[in-house]
């Protein structure tokens, strides 16, 4: 069982969770849901497509990205946590600043997903003395130069020990293994090559025992190989998912709600049909 505060989840088949960026910059849907109440009707259309998680995110980590306050992002994200109360999925926090995931988790988030795998000073305290779930990203280099020249000698062992280090960190600090999640940092410091290499070894990432999660929808690996500018890639995205999904990921954090679910749901039907 996965425990996402006070939700818990058996992974018997894979979680998808919805994006609502509530941004100006984001490279997919800056904009459109800046104020609060376009990003809770966004969220709202997400569970009645299906979302099992809702990521709310109120500061773009977009390659050369310029950060914000921690002030400007908790006046983004407060007002959308809080007008979810009550829904019937967890609220993931995509953040990596500590005074943001205390005030989202109090606000009713169960979840905080950090680019930074809770390595800012005071990050481990604020999800520890909660009861919510964690995703530790892995990057290399800040959203302003990691796509600048990333190099790897081997981008997959790398990233595995990477993950594996901040997995004891983080249960050395009191969180315990069942609300941990990974996620290989798709697009976050790497090139197409290791992005490629990343997904297809990415059954080697849940080796490391607990769930991985995969990010995948609308990037411009997508684009790169299909030729399509970011609103033309939903077909791409719903692909990407899939493979993650066969290789072994848990969770797809996607912008496309409906169609990745109505994917699955074909994908399950035929595993189920073969056990």
């Amino acid at each position: 069982m996965w425990h996402c505060g006070k939700f818990q989840f058996d992974l018997a088949h894979p979680l998808v969770m919805g994006i609502v960026n509530i941004t100006p910059d984001s490279f997919s849907d800056g904009g459109q849901f800046a104020s609060s109440a376009a990003a809770i009707a966004q969220a709202l259309r997400l569970i009645e497509d299906g979302a099992d998680i809702l990521d709310i995110g109120g500061e773009s980590t977009r390659p050369g990205a310029a950060s914000v306050s921690a002030q400007e992002e908790l006046d983004r994200v407060l007002p959308v946590i809080e007008g979810l109360s009550g829904v019937t999925v967890p609220i993931s926090i995509d953040t990596w600043k500590p005074q943001v995931m205390r005030a989202a988790l109090a606000a009713g988030a169960s979840m905080v997903n950090d680019i930074n795998a809770l390595q800012a000073a005071g990050a481990l305290e604020a999800v520890a003395s909660r009861d919510a779930a964690v995703c530790l990203m892995h990057k290399q280099g800040t959203p302003q130069t990691m796509q600048q020249q990333p190099h790897y000698r081997d981008v997959v062992a790398e990233v595995s020990e990477f993950l594996r280090g901040r997995i004891a960190a983080t249960e050395a600090a009191g969180i315990v293994r069942d609300r941990i999640v990974i996620d290989p940092g798709f697009g976050f410091g790497k090139t197409l090559a290791h992005n490629l290499d990343l997904l297809r070894e990415l059954g080697k990432l849940s080796g490391l025992g607990v769930p991985v999660l995969a990010g995948l929808s609308r990037k411009s690996m997508l684009g790169t190989l299909t030729g399509h500018d970011v609103g033309g890639r939903l077909a791409a995205s719903v692909a990407a998912a899939l493979l993650a999904v066969q290789r072994g990921a848990a969770i797809v954090r996607v912008h496309d709600v409906r169609e990745t679910v109505d994917a699955l749901k074909i994908l399950n039907a035929l595993s189920e049909s073969e056990r």
